[in-house]
C-alpha cells in the first residue's frame, strides 16, 4: 500500500481546511485508513480514522465536533475536514493505514504517507 497525503497550506484562526491522503495498492477488505499529526517538538497523535467500507470511525477528544473524516472509494482517497481551525491545530498531517479496527494508536499503523503541513497563523 502506497500514500500520498496532499492539501497542507496556512489558514487563519477560525478558517478551515481539508487534507486527502490517495491510497494505492490493497485497499479493501479490513483496510483502515487514519490521519496523525506532529506538532513542531510533540509526539506524533492520532486525529482520526475510518474503516474503508464505512461502518466506523473514529475521533481524537482534541478535534471532535470540528473535523470530518471522510473517503471517495471510487477514487480511492480519504479526506480530513478540519473546521474552526486554532494555532494548536498546526502540524504535519500524516495519513496512515492498517487493516483490522480503526485503532488510535500510532504503532498499529503498518503503512504511512509522507505528510501535508497545515500551519495556523494571522
Amino acid at each position: 500500500v502506497q500514500l500520498q497525503a496532499s492539501g497542507g497550506g496556512l489558514v487563519q484562526p477560525g478558517g478551515s481546511l481539508r487534507v486527502s491522503c490517495a491510497a494505492s495498492g490493497r485497499t479493501y477488505g479490513s483496510f483502515v485508513m487514519g490521519w496523525f499529526r506532529q506538532a513542531p517538538g510533540k509526539e506524533r497523535e492520532f486525529v482520526a480514522a475510518m474503516a474503508w467500507n464505512g461502518e466506523s470511525t473514529s475521533y481524537a477528544d482534541s478535534v471532535k465536533g470540528r473535523c470530518t473524516i471522510s473517503r471517495d472509494n471510487a477514487e480511492n482517497t480519504v479526506f480530513l475536514q478540519l473546521n474552526s481551525l486554532v494555532p494548536e491545530d498546526t502540524a504535519v498531517y500524516y495519513c496512515a493505514a492498517r487493516y483490522g479496527r480503526t485503532l488510535p494508536f500510532r504503532k498499529y499503523y503498518s503503512y504511512w504517507g509522507q505528510g501535508t503541513l497545515v500551519t495556523v497563523s494571522s
